[in-house]
């Protein structure tokens, strides 16, 4: 198949784009590098990569019209929930805008895609207080990368509903694993968490360390992906991607101190805006599919503390 990764030189998407490579098929990316690394995608060639900005329709949409793409996985994105509440026009148009934009090229003009898979985010459920979340649950963004990461599951809808374009929305919960930049400030908190111990630095907990949250590996994200892409009764849906195992952030300041065998500094600040306090998924839909989890919260743990940055 050929397989086109927007977002592919990032920390999930670089997984993705690993995984469907080393399984044989023809594995293109577009990424701007804002947030992602050439080097995260040594195995692909330049021929297959595109450093391009999403909101480059004209070169985007000649890409996928010249190459029929069977499977599109759409990763690119603002990513960062402080970043668009700073930004939100920008943000809009990339995570919106640019969205819509890939959607309607591969009806237009890649009508015999396979399927269409859409990055959102367990953002869109805010502070809801209802746990686990479920797909059912009451939608309360608290952002606007939840209200754009909604609007763009809502058009992934509509368009297999209206256009028979095979799609599917995933909410990824709260990756974590290699190829994390731990010197983004945006970065995910066990990246940061990781390079605290590694330095020696001082980590800051925004709020009490209480919030929970549904750490799942990438490599387990990673499963989900491929399990929808091949899966024809995900078309139209929209599916939570996690462990169904909620873990506050104190508790894993406490793994890292095991693993480690040592401790580090602390200290608490105010919790950032537009943050949620508790959170943990409902996985039935994808285990219904036959998803299931290969990296529970210790397991995945020790293969991430591990792992050898190449940096």
């Amino acid at each position: 198949m050929k397989v086109l990764i927007t977002g592919g030189a990032g920390f999930i998407g670089s997984h993705v784009a690993e995984h469907f490579f080393e399984i044989g098929n023809e594995v293109y990316i577009i990424d701007n590098l804002s947030s992602g690394y050439r080097e995260n995608i040594g195995f692909i060639d330049d021929e297959h990569f595109f450093e391009l900005d999403i909101r480059d329709y004209n070169k985007v949409n000649e890409l996928i019209v010249k190459h029929q793409f069977d499977v599109v996985v759409h990763l690119a994105a603002m990513v960062s929930v402080v970043e668009t509440v700073e930004k939100p026009v920008e943000s809009n148009e990339i995570n919106i805008d640019a969205t819509l934009n890939i959607l309607q090229v591969c009806k237009e003009n890649n009508k015999n895609i396979k399927k269409f898979v859409f990055a959102s985010s367990a953002a869109v459920y805010g502070n809801e207080k209802t746990l686990p979340k479920s797909i059912e649950s009451f939608i309360q963004p608290e952002s606007p990368y939840a209200v754009q990461k909604y609007s763009g599951e809502q058009y992934v809808k509509i368009y297999n509903q209206l256009y028979g374009i095979p799609t599917t929305a995933l909410r990824f919960f709260n990756v974590y694993g290699p190829k994390q930049d731990p010197k983004s400030q945006y970065s995910g908190v066990l990246s940061v968490l990781k390079n605290a111990f590694d330095q020696n630095k001082t980590f800051t907990f925004y709020g009490d360390g209480r919030q929970t949250r549904d750490f799942v590996y990438v490599k387990d994200v990673v499963q989900a992906i491929n399990l929808v892409v091949n899966e024809d009764r995900s078309n139209g849906k929209v599916y939570n991607v996690g462990t169904s195992k909620p873990t506050s952030l104190i508790e894993i300041f406490d793994v890292f101190k095991n693993l480690y065998n040592k401790t580090i500094d602390t200290a608490f600040d105010k919790p950032r805006e537009g943050d949620v306090k508790q959170s943990y998924a409902n996985i039935d839909g994808l285990e219904e599919l036959g998803y299931k989890i290969k990296y529970p919260i210790a397991k995945g743990l020790n293969e991430y503390l591990s792992y050898k940055s190449s940096k």
